[in-house]
């Protein structure tokens, strides 16, 4: 099976309870079909500079901005394929580009600067690579993900991330699932991923239910929670 390895579209976030899923899936189950891979937990290591400037420029909501993180869909061995995904976002619609190899190639790309097979998008990673100095783990983030998408339209995608977990330490995709809540127990977070406007039934459905989309980003407020929390330890210790 054709792995796309690029993405153009807008992404709408809610942050829903169980019970609104569970309705909202009553609504609209009709209309859509699993994913390739529907189920799987997904782990994701964020990369940053020693001053966390990706994420900072983030969090001040600019015009442009981007994110380089390595993701597994499974626990991943050394020979296990990974994807390295550069994550740019622009006026509000999401360009993905991501470059699929063993953990060991993906590693060693990370060190070097260079891809073991060159690529069009290798060479944009490798860019943000040499961009920015020192780019290292700072964040890893875990979820278990359903994904769906449209029976009619086909580049319609939804997905329900449950079990938010972080940590901003033993930073390695190897070392299990666990960490720190990002989000209460019984809550979730939607993604709507659309290439045009949502269809009117998803509209209509999430109109009803009163679910509304908002601003939410997973390393942005895993950020937000370790940074609120340094300065605490900061202020016990009665430094600046």
């Amino acid at each position: 099976m054709e792995v796309k390895n690029l993405f153009e579209r807008t992404e709408k976030k809610y942050i829903i309870t169980a019970a609104q899923q569970h309705e909202l899936m009553r609504r609209i189950g009709a209309h859509l079909t699993e994913d390739a891979y529907p189920r799987s937990t997904i782990r994701s290591l964020y990369f940053d500079t020693d001053d966390y400037r990706m994420i900072r420029t983030s969090i001040e909501k600019p015009v442009y901005k981007e994110k380089l993180r390595l993701r597994s869909y499974c626990a991943p061995e050394d020979d296990t394929r990974v994807f390295l995904e550069l994550k740019k976002k622009f006026d509000g619609v999401v360009y993905k580009r991501r470059v699929s190899m063993p953990l060991k190639e993906a590693r060693q790309f990370i060190e070097t600067g260079e891809p073991v097979h060159d690529s069009q998008i290798a060479r944009e990673i490798r860019w943000v690579l040499r961009s920015y100095p020192n780019l290292a783990p700072k964040m890893m983030i875990s979820y278990d993900r359903l994904a769906l998408k449209g029976k009619d339209e086909k580049e319609l995608r939804i997905t329900f991330d449950s079990n938010l977990l972080f940590r901003n330490t033993d930073l390695d995709l190897q070392n299990g699932v666990y960490g720190r809540r990002l989000l209460a127990k019984n809550r979730m977070i939607m993604e709507i991923k659309a290439l045009n406007a949502m269809p009117l039934w998803l509209c209509d459905a999430l109109d009803q239910l009163k679910i509304y989309p908002g601003s939410f980003s997973k390393y942005g407020t895993a950020f937000r929670i370790c940074s609120r929390g340094a300065a605490l330890l900061k202020g016990a210790d009665g430094c600046a």
